[in-house]
């Protein structure tokens, strides 16, 4: 009976317990509902962790020009040094002299090192530790919690170096640019160590299937759209990263309501929203009684040219149901005259666009 007891209390402290706080994994139903940035850093702190698990072995690492390295001989205190490696690639050694590092791994230094040591010492073992990465940097820019350079281990993924700078901060929009070789003294590279899919080609966004030429890769630019990057889940979005590649997190965009609301202002498109201009005039807590709302009118200007046109919109069908809800772009501005105001509709995309320009920026807390 006692054994049973004590079995009992065994099984039951050996099961594992709910945890109240556990994290819930995110649903595919789920997914349409990933608008924030905290939702993409959630998402992308899980995915992250699954990735470290299958990031480069140190001893894999090859040693680079501004690499810091610690040399030690067994049982010859006097030949250890701490030395860095010069921009042509090489390091001084006491007895030796220039040896090439760069391209090398700790250990193919060690059997170099060893090799020339014999002409001086029987069996000399040598130790190489790179205590300080300096030749692969990858710069992380933008929308991001920690904006830095980041010195890597060799080739790594998209996805890894957002991890790297802590995700994204609550004005991050919904595009990742790749500028490959971008960073002061990077080399070209021909993406023969990378990971994962290769590169698109440098007029194409990621997941399309051209490919650049070795020689082109140094110059392309990449564009990621951070919705299929983490809801997907196709490794072609997360794209490898080399050094001397600049990521740039873009911010997100603003859309301007003013005119006959009764909160006039300019609302960030959040990290994986849609908007439209019903979302629009319900950031602007609706409409005053005097909007001429068969007047709204949608201001919008053209990035490249700089052209500035209107769409004429009748918002009271809109509301109704009558017609289809507009979707709006970065920049637009919605412009909804007062019914008593006829003036500022003869003169609407100026009073329009001097009003946007002083606007309270609002964003979601």
């Amino acid at each position: 009976m006692r054994i049973t007891v004590v079995l009992a209390q065994f099984i039951l402290l050996a099961s594992p317990l709910p945890a109240q706080n556990a994290r819930q994994p995110v649903r595919r139903e789920d997914r349409a509902t990933l608008d924030t940035a905290q939702d993409f850093n959630r998402r992308l702190e899980d995915l992250g962790a699954s990735l470290a698990r299958e990031s480069s072995n140190a001893a894999d690492y090859r040693i680079g020009a501004d690499d810091v390295l610690e040399v030690s001989v067994f049982g010859a205190p006097e030949l250890n040094h701490k030395v860095r490696v010069s921009a042509a690639g090489d390091i001084s050694i006491p007895l030796i002299g220039s040896v090439e590092a760069a391209g090398l791994t700790a250990r193919e230094l060690e059997r170099v090192l060893e090799t020339k040591l014999r002409a001086y010492m029987n069996e000399p073992h040598v130790g190489v530790f790179v205590s300080s990465i300096e030749s692969h940097p990858v710069s992380v820019i933008g929308e991001v919690t920690k904006p830095g350079v980041f010195q890597v281990r060799g080739p790594k993924t998209l996805l890894e170096m957002l991890s790297m700078a802590q995700g994204l901060t609550d004005n991050a929009g919904d595009k990742v640019i790749v500028m490959r070789g971008a960073g002061f003294g990077s080399e070209p590279h021909d993406g023969k160590d990378a990971t994962g899919p290769d590169p698109p080609d440098q007029t194409s966004r990621a997941g399309e299937t051209e490919t650049a030429s070795a020689a082109d890769l140094a110059h392309q630019t990449v564009e990621v759209d951070l919705r299929l990057l983490l809801d997907t889940g196709n490794p072609a979005y997360n794209v490898p990263i080399y050094p001397g590649d600049i990521i740039k997190v873009t911010r997100a965009g603003i859309v301007y309501v003013v005119g006959g609301v009764k909160r006039p202002g300019g609302f960030t498109i959040q990290t994986n929203e849609r908007m439209s201009l019903l979302k629009a005039v319900s950031l602007a807590e609706g409409l005053t009684p005097t909007a001429a709302k068969r007047k709204t009118r949608i201001i919008r200007t053209d990035e490249l040219s700089g052209h500035r046109s209107e769409i004429p919109v009748d918002l009271g069908k809109v509301l109704a149901g009558k017609i289809p809800d507009v979707p709006l772009r970065a920049a637009d501005i919605v412009f909804v005259p007062n019914s008593n105001s006829k003036s500022a509709f003869f003169k609407g995309t100026e009073t329009a666009v001097a009003t946007a320009s002083g606007v309270v920026i609002f964003r979601p807390y």
